[in-house]
């Protein structure tokens, strides 16, 4: 017997959309079979996935509400079906308990329990409203189309800075499935790559859904992505701050060169046009390297000598020296 979806999320029936995604989320990585090595982990992953694919759709969600596990073998119009049978409507409702046989099946029980304990099906044919879904002889199986699945794809930076094809494995509720993605070039966070009926099964001879991989980007040490652009810290000595100089700086793409303007401080951005996330359909985003003036930790004799003499030569007053319009000091 299936556990009821709500309770394998940990969710009130009442739940919205947001607190489902939230609770799917924390549950799956909780349970990867990557992350997760109890040996009842890929079970659990995968009776997550399959809660969630079913209350995050709202008519699956709804059809779910009245007819428990076997939502998914019921005709997609069945609310018109029970409005004609019950006389304007059906009762959404939790009625009494009710018990129907079907060719000799006992179809009786609660919610969650394989039955239809919820729902009023009075002057309702109810084979013909679920197809012969209790295996009755002569009866057409509904032809109802699967639903759409999603999955999250993690990628690094530089994986959607470059895009390609992508080997994925995902853990479905039928076993572990490989696919091969085709990652466009500079692919932000959230967008969804879709795999046409590669989703849920559909019952009959209805179409099978499809599965959506979401984008997440994978926190990267050295580059935060915003939108199109990218922002990375260029770490500089004091000299270099304040002589200026080409230097070297990070980029997804590889390493490239700045320009490093004389007198610069923490804090300045350099911009380096077009260096960010690429668009295919219109114009790449910037990066920007933003200064960071670092100290050896430890100094030696002679650059203290050095740095002792700056010092008592030179009339510079940080903490009174006026800020410019570029985040540094003048």
């Amino acid at each position: 017997m299936a556990r009821d979806y709500y309770d394998v999320l940990g969710v009130s029936r009442d739940a919205g959309p947001d607190e489902l995604q939230q609770a799917f989320r924390r549950l799956a990585r909780a349970n990867h079979p990557d992350v997760n090595k109890d040996p009842g982990a890929e079970e659990r992953f995968k009776e997550i996935n399959e809660a969630y694919s079913a209350l995050s759709d709202p008519e699956l969600r709804k059809r779910y509400d009245r007819f428990g596990e076997d939502f998914r073998r019921v005709p997609e119009d069945w609310e018109q079906r029970v409005g004609a049978g019950a006389g304007g409507g059906g009762r959404p409702g939790r009625g009494p308990r009710t018990t129907w046989t079907t060719e000799g099946a006992d179809v009786g029980g609660g919610f969650g329990g394989g039955g239809f304990g919820g729902a009023d099906f009075e002057g309702i044919d109810l084979e013909d409203l679920l197809g012969g879904m209790f295996g009755g002889r002569g009866r057409r199986v509904a032809r109802t189309a699967g639903a759409d699945q999603e999955a999250e794809l993690p990628l690094t930076v530089e994986e959607a800075y470059r895009g390609g094809r992508k080997e994925v494995t995902l853990n479905g509720p039928d076993g572990p499935r490989s696919y091969s993605v085709t990652i466009p070039p500079g692919v932000n966070d959230g967008r969804r790559i879709r795999l046409a009926g590669e989703g849920g099964r559909g019952l009959g001879d209805g179409p099978a859904g499809d599965l959506y991989l979401v984008v997440r980007l994978l926190p990267h040490p050295l580059f935060r992505v915003q939108g199109r652009n990218i922002h990375v810290d260029l770490k500089l000595a004091p000299w270099e701050a304040a002589l200026g100089g080409s230097v070297p700086v990070a980029t997804p793409g590889g390493e490239t060169t700045v320009t490093v303007p004389p007198g610069s401080s923490s804090g300045r951005r350099l911009r380096l046009r077009g260096q960010g996330m690429p668009d295919p359909a219109g114009h790449p985003g910037d990066l920007f390297a933003e200064i960071k003036i670092m100290v050896p930790p430890r100094l030696s004799e002679r650059e203290r000598e050095l740095f002792s003499e700056l010092a008592a030569s030179s009339t510079f007053d940080p903490r009174r020296a006026p800020t410019d319009d570029r985040g540094g000091r003048r």
